[in-house]
């Protein structure tokens, strides 16, 4: 198991980009959170097997292109300390 945190920078609040995130996750066997940040980015932290987190930011960077003008990310090994994705605030 795997953790990704990625820091997404654009036009990425205000969008409805935390509630498309969770929506994306449904499908995919992930957990994580995704959540504003008073910069401006949005902070995105994500937890599975390499292959499925691998497609989950595949799929969010597809669907979310528009909004995204760049990412940061860093991994790091799993905690399994969540049980769903969900939004935080």
């Amino acid at each position: 198991m795997i953790r990704k945190t990625v820091h997404y920078s654009g036009r990425v609040q205000g969008v409805g980009f935390r509630y498309s995130t969770c929506q994306i996750a449904v499908g995919h066997d992930v957990t994580g959170y995704v959540k504003n940040l008073p910069d401006g980015r949005v902070e995105l932290v994500v937890e599975g097997l390499s292959k499925d987190v691998t497609r989950f930011l595949t799929t969010v960077a597809a669907e979310l292109s528009l909004h995204i003008r760049g990412a940061e990310a860093a991994e790091s090994p799993g905690t399994g300390e969540f049980s769903g994705f969900d939004v935080r605030f």
